[in-house]
């Protein structure tokens, strides 16, 4: 049950529906998972620097269960997440950071219980 979360000074209009499409099976591949238990969130039109620089950026979190728990997965995961960016949104590597954050089961709630008990 992975959760992306984007923020951006992009406008609002650049995140379509199409695009979270694209980006929601984007990284359900590069996870592993199924597009089904993905879950997005986008936060457009931010005040955002990054490396000094107000031009436009992107800022992606990636939190899930068991496939964020190491830097060699981390490394091939962050790969493909950037291509995809990169082509979509016409930004270059340097104006996207993305952070990866491994959760444990007991963390993540669903269906009034958490996932270590689904």
């Amino acid at each position: 049950m992975p959760f992306i979360d984007i923020e951006s000074n992009l406008a609002a209009s650049t995140f379509t529906e199409d695009f979270l499409k694209k980006l929601c099976a984007c990284t359900a591949a590069a996870l592993g998972k199924p597009q089904e238990r993905m879950n997005l969130v986008v936060k457009p039109q931010l005040p955002m620097l990054i490396a000094g620089s107000c031009s436009p950026c992107v800022m992606l979190s990636v939190s899930a269960i068991g496939v964020t728990d190491t830097a060699d997965k981390n490394k091939e995961h962050s790969a493909k997440i950037f291509e995809f960016l990169t082509k979509e949104l016409g930004l270059t590597e340097d104006r996207i950071v993305i952070q990866f954050h491994a959760l444990q089961p007991h963390q993540v709630g669903k269906k009034g219980t958490v996932m270590s008990f689904l």
